[in-house]
């Protein structure tokens, strides 16, 4: 990592640790509700969407067959490189710098799409810096999540699921319904309750 992206600090997961550097976002109840139920097969193509420090992309390399992890931020994709070869797994992630899916090849698929969604209702000020960016969602805190459910059932392959964080506050039912429109079956798999929301995490399989 660059000197001027030093580790800000390094958080923990099981008996896993992960260095998150400055203007990097870092995993909180969020992610470990996703890291926690992550299911993965040992031949899934994974897409690991916002990775940030790399957390939940490393988590799934470790059994999956491939993982190709994308983040806007470029200080988060040199950390989530640099976390990847501390953990052994570099060689089975290709890390991509791109807003959503523009750095994916035209029929790239993948087995599972994992997404730790910006999801926090916010004003246009707040999104002005990396870390902003991470969590803000625009006034309803939709701005990501509808961009992402627009184009995420395209590609998965046939059998292929999705497994997509947000919050109480930007509408659950909302981006249910969206992703029933587009042929999916769609559940709530677990939650965490938080301050004055409550967290979930929703999958949507392709039928």
């Amino acid at each position: 990592m660059r000197s001027s992206e030093k580790a800000r600090k390094t958080i923990f997961f099981n008996d896993r640790s992960f260095h998150v550097s400055e203007n990097v976002y870092e995993p909180a109840e969020d992610t470990f509700l996703l890291a926690e139920n992550l299911p993965i097969n040992k031949d899934d193509v994974v897409l690991d969407m916002g990775t940030g420090c790399g957390i939940l992309g490393i988590l799934a390399a470790e059994k999956a067959k491939k993982v190709v992890a994308v983040d806007l931020n470029p200080h988060a994709v040199r950390c989530a490189r640099m976390n990847a070869k501390l953990h052994g797994v570099i060689r089975k992630m290709d890390i991509r710098q791109g807003d959503l899916f523009q750095s994916l090849k035209k029929n790239e698929k993948f087995d599972l799409i994992i997404f730790n969604a910006p999801y926090l209702p916010s004003e246009a000020w707040e999104h002005r810096t990396w870390l902003g960016r991470a969590w803000v969602g625009g006034p309803t805190g939709r701005q990501l999540i509808d961009r992402f459910i627009s184009e995420a059932p395209r590609c998965l392959e046939k059998g292929g699921r999705i497994l997509l964080v947000q919050s109480t506050l930007s509408n659950v039912e909302e981006t249910m319904r969206k992703l029933e429109e587009k042929g999916l079956e769609v559940a709530v798999v677990a939650e965490r309750k938080v301050a004055f929301e409550t967290i979930v995490l929703i999958q949507a399989k392709r039928r």
